[in-house]
């Protein structure tokens, strides 16, 4: 219109009723080329992570970017997780008597986790979790467990980290076995056992066993029990140390059980 009938902005957009300073404004949105880039990366290595998780990474790699905006992207390239919930059809009733863990190493959860190698031999791996800080100190998996295995484990850890109060245990035959309470008499340590037909009871230890098994277990080939051992404890670490835990405002267990603890345990922000 200014062209070809030579009047100005002012008088083209008075004409028109359209505010000069919308003729004028530039868009100060960024290219988001980028940080699609850097989502498609991060979901393409953590195929588990939702969008909460993935923008907790993001924030502490400096990108400045909002939850909504990550939400936005992550499902405009199609990374959505689909879990299938199954019907509940009896009310869980959890114990009455239990209370919660009040600091670290104050409770700790214990079952098995059952797999198998490339070649078809069955494994066994023992996970034990900090109901308190989430931190996984243990994953070790065998051909084969016995009680005393169990206590060897246990007892590896321990030196390393500290006995716990109370270990949330099923009434699995290793468990009940004379050496584990025999260990757990000698260290002052109690084993609280599960109801039979009751997981609900050491529910934390089932959630943390759901995520090894979609995260370390389902996404990757183990060759041989050393090849297990080291993609376990390598996944182990990652949950420790990197993982963001929605349980524990996305920090990272490690730096719940040791307060010190000098890692970046940044939490997502709006």
């Amino acid at each position: 219109m200014c062209i070809d009938w030579g009047v100005s902005i002012r008088g083209a957009c008075g004409a028109l009723r359209f505010e000069t300073s919308t003729f004028h404004y530039k868009s100060r949105r960024t290219d988001q080329a980028a940080v699609e880039r850097r989502i498609k990366e991060i979901s393409e290595t953590r195929v588990r992570y939702g969008y909460r998780r993935v923008h907790v990474l993001l924030r502490r790699e400096g990108w400045v970017i909002n939850m909504k905006k990550t939400r936005r992207i992550y499902n405009e390239l199609g990374l959505q997780l689909r879990n299938k919930h199954p019907k509940r059809r009896v009310k869980a009733k959890l114990r009455e008597d239990r209370q919660e863990a009040a600091g670290p190493n104050d409770v700790w959860a214990m079952d098995f986790v059952h797999d198998q190698l490339a070649t078809g031999k069955k494994l066994r791996i023992l996970t034990v979790v900090d109901t308190h800080s989430r931190l996984c100190p243990a994953a070790d998996p065998r051909f084969a467990y016995r009680g005393e295995d169990v206590v060897q484990t246990l007892e590896r850890v321990c030196a390393r980290i500290g006995y716990p109060n109370t270990i949330r245990v099923d009434n699995g035959s290793e468990f009940i076995s004379r050496d584990l309470d025999l260990w757990a008499y000698a260290n002052d340590v109690t084993l609280d056992f599960s109801r039979p037909g009751k997981p609900t009871d050491n529910g934390f230890i089932e959630a943390f066993n759901s995520k090894f098994r979609a995260e370390c277990l389902n996404a990757h080939w183990l060759m041989s029990l050393a090849d297990a051992r080291e993609k376990l404890e390598d996944w182990r670490r990652h949950y420790n140390e990197d993982r963001p835990h929605s349980a524990i405002g996305y920090n990272v267990p490690i730096a719940l059980h040791y307060p010190d603890y000098p890692g970046d345990a940044a939490s997502p922000s709006s």
